[in-house]
């Protein structure tokens, strides 16, 4: 879906909202004494989005709390944005035009809540039973807002909806083909190359971690390149972004419960689904930065030749996994694909996975848990742009005693380590197929939510596509 974001002056009949500073005035605003008085004994009773209509003008006044501060304060205007979009889709309002009064980048975190908010997957809706409402146009006015600040902003919610809208998908649409197709799409609307190895190209590379989660499959796998390279890219050496994309996941031979587990597994992709979207923000704001991002696809399923708890394979870098749980098969994609980022030489790669419940038991879906061997400053910087954005990360250690916990009797490696830390245990598995600075980010938690949770819709949230652009938008390359 799209929502037309853009510059726009107030108009009369047009549905309008007034952002306001925390503490500020409201009677500098074009409202009568007796609506000023109204909005501010709401505001007082800690209302931040206080709605003052007289029909047919439709008017809210919106001012924060000034308790929260930096990043914290941004988060609440994004919330913000969400409760006011409650409030237009009651009353079907189709356009709306925001007006700033208070600090730019809580005006922008506003207008971000309200379109995250608005977002809509209704391909499989029919009829009758397709929604008649939805927010198609929101303008913005701000006296220090420019028309590039304002498509940036447009063009990275188009990509977290595209995120969405993969993540969102079934397997009788999104094969690991489709994705391929899809990626295609997104390339030849941002400006970005994509290359797709098929089954036959896979099988010549010898990549047995993707060949053998594909075994129990009648759909071909297939290993996507996406690169973007302008011209004026700051990075001599391309950072390389690799994403898990289980199109689906039954857990193979190792079969996963249906209730609460296998029934939402059409989301194991959506680390390959913020790869490409992420990949979309960034080409088609045009950041001044090259990197390639790599996304192994396949199903997992226990039917054909299914790999089996006990085998023994050969992964791409030549060493051997015993395998003793199909069911953690998202490593054994990723370790191939981090294994072919070696022939770019990177300045730095990120891997993004719906890897672990381990992540989930920790954490919650409130944020995700990130390792790595890259420099501490690197993380500090992801982790910074995890608090701009609230895509919060928490970074586990990465002690070699995990390591002796994957430590396989009869191959170089088993598959999984055991219930305690499984989460690390997973990332001292994919340890092994990196030579350069790498941060694993394991996403289980967010990136398929149940219940709605403010502006991240139920189902497919594209989390992980804001957080990233945020860090490639402030890279200090070389960090």
């Amino acid at each position: 879906m799209k929502i037309n974001m853009h510059i726009a002056t107030p108009a009369a009949g047009k549905a309008q909202v007034f952002f306001t500073a925390p503490g500020s005035a409201l009677s500098k605003l074009s409202l009568n004494e007796a609506e000023v008085a109204y909005a501010s004994a709401r505001i007082d009773k800690k209302a931040s989005v206080v709605a003052i209509h007289q029909h047919p003008q439709l008017r809210w006044v919106v001012q924060l709390s000034d308790k929260k501060t930096g990043t914290a304060a941004l988060e609440a205007a994004r919330k913000a944005g969400h409760t006011l979009y409650q409030q237009l889709k009651a009353l079907e309002v189709a356009e709306v035009i925001l007006q700033n009064e208070a600090d730019k980048d809580a005006f922008l975190a506003f207008a971000e809540g309200l379109a995250l908010s608005a977002y809509q997957f209704n391909r499989y809706k029919t009829g009758e039973r397709a929604p008649k409402y939805s927010l198609q146009s929101i303008g913005l006015h701000s006296a220090n807002l420019t028309e590039a600040e304002v498509t940036e902003l447009s063009n990275l919610l188009s990509a977290v909806f595209e995120a969405r809208d993969l993540v969102n998908e079934p397997l009788s649409f999104l094969t690991a083909e489709q994705l391929s197709a899809e990626f295609r799409r997104l390339g030849a609307e941002a400006g970005f190359s994509v290359e797709v190895f098929n089954k036959k190209q896979i099988e010549s590379l010898k990549m047995g971690g993707l060949l053998a989660v594909n075994r129990g499959s009648q759909r071909p796998p297939t290993f996507n390149i996406l690169e973007y390279k302008p011209a004026n890219a700051l990075n001599k050496k391309p950072i390389v972004l690799v994403g898990k994309a289980v199109v689906y996941d039954t857990g193979g031979l190792s079969l996963k419960p249906t209730a609460g587990s296998m029934d939402s597994m059409k989301c194991d992709m959506a680390g390959g689904a913020a790869m490409g979207a992420t990949m979309y923000a960034i080409a088609k704001n045009k950041l001044p930065i090259h990197v390639v991002a790599l996304v192994p696809a396949t199903d997992n399923r226990p039917g054909e030749d299914a790999y089996v708890p006990g085998d023994v394979i050969t992964m791409y870098n030549g060493m051997t996994v015993e395998v003793l749980n199909t069911d953690a098969e998202g490593r054994l994609i990723l370790a191939d694909a981090l294994h072919y980022a070696k022939k770019y030489k990177p300045e730095l790669v990120i891997d993004m996975a719906t890897l672990t419940g381990s992540a989930v038991l920790a954490i919650g879906s409130v944020g995700s848990v990130i390792m790595g061997t890259a420099a501490d400053e690197t993380f500090k910087a992801l982790q910074n742009s995890g608090e701009a954005t609230y895509e919060r990360l928490v970074h586990f250690p990465f002690w070699e005693e995990y390591g002796d916990m994957i430590k396989s009797h009869i191959a170089d490696l088993k598959n999984i380590g055991g219930r305690e830390a499984g989460s690390i245990t997973a990332g001292k598995f994919l340890e092994h197929f990196v030579d350069y600075p790498w941060i694993h980010v394991d996403i289980a938690g967010p990136a398929f939510l149940d219940a709605e949770s403010s502006y991240r819709s139920k189902h497919g949230t594209g989390v992980g596509v804001r957080l990233l652009y945020n860090f490639f938008k402030n890279y200090q390359h070389g960090a």
